[in-house]
């Protein structure tokens, strides 16, 4: 059997959709040397976005924040306004401003600020400790180093090179806010839908944060296919005499709660589609996030959606006070980030009846984009990652790079309007993860089954512990700086709601004494807090193949066993 290319591909039942002349006709457009499926009728770049949201409802809510509330009117003043600033701070195209902050208002200003000017938003990860921020500063060499005070006193304690100015975002909050008499003319910036706008980091497997760089053009299309799969929820419902009956009520607003960070693609995402529906997007008070709040937070704004990682999923659902809140808002629920296990949708759909439910697999380097389970494939295969979803192409290729057939385990490839542009300032790096027709290899294994994949393994060794991508050489690395440390192994281990949590094996120096809150307190040191270690486990030596290799299959039984 020869091998196969899942392409997504509009049915006759779409066709008032996706047919020319329809809201989300689709074509074939040259895109970077290669043939890619479009949307003709798309916005040219993300202030374009922006702007036509303001235009037709500028008293509608976008950011309503624990202090304030920006409406799409008062958000493009102030963006006006912050760019100016930007811009004499030495802001032009092409240049990268680094933000590192909690989610603020002025952060998401600034983010939109800076796009409209043709610069690049690096969003670093606000949980890195300073040597890990340096080193995004590093990769990104930003113009600008935009961050909140808790995160300025760890770039304080890092070495951070000479060049980048660096202001507290604290600085930028009078400038928002509603429109005014002496505003400055919005930025008026010529913009391909090419050029890179923004960058998220992700981790690498040699364990320093790679930049993937995206375009507007990802930025644009991501949420336009999240908009068409909303209108195709729509038809079927319609199709199935499900849908509710019409209202002479207004329709309200749609709202949206955002409690990703916003160097997460999970936090971009929303930022940007919210634009294109009109949504309201509510961000909860800064800190940990809380389910109870989360809760209070949807009753209070009558939530439409939710989206998050399992681990977040489960702490809601199974949340003794669950009950006690107005959770009939929600239409839809969902997220990526990490697999979603069968038992995971059956609460879901036990606990909100009435909620569309869904998830999707993708990644930094994808925004988000590749696969959809959701419909009735959820009810049929609810232990894969779904269908080919719209505007994407999906290979499955063997070690050759050969295109596999239907049934046989290869590595997953993914080509689509929404694919990054590479990694930044990392030549190598792109060549070895995207090629030349523009397919995105994942790292990850899969096959496909009745056009349906199955997710066989993430990335090898990769742990997902709460959604965050953790790599254990990172912490690896770490543990062997120890002066007491002769060799270390981290694994992966099964945690209900986090999914994973993080274990250490570690092999000690003849004579040496350490206790394992000794260890985590070493990793503390360097690494973000995500990345130290639940549990240490001291062993006399580790299991290694004949070829040299710790057998890490063998550590994690041993662990697992230990561990119960």
């Amino acid at each position: 059997m020869s091998g196969n290319t899942h392409r997504w591909a509009p049915n006759e039942f779409l066709a008032s959709l996706t047919d020319p002349g329809g809201p989300f006709e689709v074509v074939d457009e040259v895109v970077l040397g290669t043939p890619i499926m479009v949307f003709r009728q798309r916005p040219p770049n993300l202030p374009a976005v922006l702007r036509a949201a303001a235009e037709r409802s500028p008293e509608l809510p976008y950011l309503v924040f624990p202090d304030r509330t920006l409406t799409y009117g008062d958000t493009v003043a102030s963006v006006a306004r912050v760019a100016a600033r930007l811009r004499d701070l030495g802001v032009g195209p092409g240049d990268r401003v680094a933000v590192a902050s909690a989610n603020v208002a002025s952060y998401v200003v600034a983010w939109w600020a800076t796009v409209s000017l043709g610069g690049i938003v690096s969003g670093l990860n606000g949980w890195w400790s300073p040597t890990e921020l340096v080193q995004g500063i590093e990769v990104c060499a930003p113009t600008l180093v935009l961050a909140d005070e808790r995160r300025l006193e760890r770039l304080r304690e890092g070495n951070l090179p000479d060049g980048p100015v660096v202001v507290d975002l604290a600085d930028l909050d009078p400038l928002l806010g509603p429109a005014r008499p002496d505003d400055p003319a919005p930025p008026d910036v010529a913009i391909d839908e090419d050029d890179p706008a923004i960058i998220l980091f992700t981790s690498g497997t040699t364990g320093r944060a790679k930049g993937a760089t995206l375009s507007h053009r990802s930025l644009v299309h991501s949420p336009m296919v999240a908009a068409l799969q909303g209108a195709m929820g729509v038809l079927v419902a319609e199709l199935m005499g499900t849908a509710p009956e019409p209202s002479e009520l207004p329709r309200p607003q749609p709202s949206t709660l955002l409690a990703a960070p916003l160097f997460h693609v999970s936090g971009t995402l929303p930022l940007v589609a919210a634009p294109v529906a009109g949504t309201k997007v509510v961000f909860p008070p800064l800190g940990p996030w809380d389910e109870l709040v989360h809760l209070q937070l949807t009753e209070e704004h009558a939530i439409a959606g939710w989206s998050g990682v399992p681990a977040q999923f489960w702490r809601l659902l199974e949340h003794p006070r669950f009950d006690e809140f107005d959770t009939t808002s929600i239409a839809t629920i969902g997220g990526g980030g990490a697999v979603f296990s069968p038992e995971l949708f059956a609460l879901m759909a036990r606990k909100l009846p009435n909620a569309r439910i869904g998830a999707g697999y993708g990644m930094s380097e994808t925004f988000g984009s590749g696969a959809r389970l959701g419909g009735i494939t959820l009810e049929t295969h609810p232990a894969s990652v779904g269908l080919v979803e719209p505007l994407c192409e999906l290979e499955i290729r063997g070690t050759l790079g050969e295109v596999l057939p239907d049934g046989e385990i290869g590595e997953i490839c993914v080509r689509g309007a929404s694919v990054f542009l590479g990694y930044w300032g990392d030549p190598a790096a792109t060549a070895e993860a995207l090629d030349e027709q523009r397919w995105y290899r994942t790292g990850d294994f899969g096959r496909f089954t009745d056009g349906v994949l199955q997710l066989e393994s993430r990335m090898r060794d990769l742990i997902i512990r709460g959604g965050e991508n953790v790599y254990p050489i990172e912490i690896e690395t770490r543990l062997a700086e120890h002066p007491a440390v002769a060799e270390a192994c981290v694994v992966g281990v099964p945690h209900h709601q986090l999914g994973q949590e993080i274990a250490a094996v570690v092999v000690l120096r003849a004579g040496a004494d350490l206790a394992p809150e000794d260890v985590k307190a070493w990793v503390a040191d360097a690494l973000a807090a995500f990345k130290v270690p639940s549990y240490v486990v001291f062993r006399d030596e580790l299991p290694y193949n004949a070829t040299g290799k710790v057998v890490k299959r063998e550590v994690e039984e041993d662990v697992q066993a230990t561990l119960s």
